[in-house]
């Protein structure tokens, strides 16, 4: 399927790894010119090399506000904005202190407000643009495990429908993507912190993992980040004119609700 993403540019912040990577990648083979940032220049350098097509890197922490400066300097307009950066970790709630909800909320909520606020205006004005939140299957599941960081992914939700509402009457669309449990960098450790046996097999620590903290998940396995990513790219493109204000679960039919 060809979805016309020739002459369009995009932006996709931390797309050094996991699905930002594969967002990236997913958008260049689809013939979009493509901006990925990244706070290591090695990293950025190996993602560019791996992604190939028409790609650039900016080297910059979009999850502070001077790195979203940078970003908007040194990028000034493009037609999709993928707000992929984002952090997670578990806690019990009682032993969130003030600083970890601040800095969730900074990362994962204002890295994408941020950008979006500078990116938005323009595509209202030319009448065409793509802003897409990579929220997560935790927004509308608050996990009792990690209540700091389904508060955030709730937040971005929030954000993405208001911002949908100045839209109506244009070519601009603003959706939500809800991944659910994704393989990405990391994803081993922190399977592996959270299992009865750390000795045991990546695959046991998986099995586990969906066994006692995922049980309602249809797919029972890991997402790749390449399956997440098939599904941006179509909402990035012309082809999804019709979807706006939308929460667009890919979550492996985790979440219970029809909603």
């Amino acid at each position: 399927m060809d979805l016309k993403l020739n002459d369009k540019t995009a932006l996709v912040t931390g797309a050094t790894a996991g699905i930002g990577l594969e967002i990236a990648r997913a958008l260049a083979a689809e013939g979009a010119k493509v901006f990925v940032t990244g706070r290591s220049q090695d990293k950025l350098d190996a993602a560019l090399a791996e992604i190939g097509g028409k790609v650039e890197g900016v080297l910059a922490d979009a999850a502070t506000a001077e790195g979203a400066a940078a970003v908007l300097k040194a990028v000034p307009s493009v037609d999709i904005l993928v707000n992929n950066i984002g952090i997670y970790e578990m806690k019990a709630f009682a032993d969130i202190p003030d600083e970890d909800w601040l800095r969730l909320f900074d990362v994962n909520v204002m890295s994408g407000v941020r950008l979006a606020r500078g990116y938005f205006p323009g595509m209202l004005e030319r009448d065409w643009g793509r802003v897409i939140f990579i929220s997560s299957e935790s927004g509308l599941a608050t996990p009792g495990e990690m209540v700091h960081y389904g508060m955030t992914k709730s937040a971005q939700l929030a954000v993405a429908r208001g911002m949908a509402q100045a839209t109506k009457g244009t070519g601009v669309t603003v959706n939500s993507i809800l991944p659910g449990p994704t393989r990405s960098e990391g994803v081993g450790d922190f399977l592996k912190s959270v299992s009865t046996n750390p000795d045991g097999t990546p695959q046991e620590h998986e099995a586990e993992f969906f066994a006692k903290h995922r049980s309602s998940s249809l797919l029972q396995r890991m997402i790749e980040p390449q399956e997440v990513a098939s599904l941006v790219a179509y909402v990035a493109s012309p082809l999804s004119a019709a979807t706006n204000g939308a929460s667009l679960k890919v979550e492996g039919g985790l979440v219970t609700t029809i909603a």
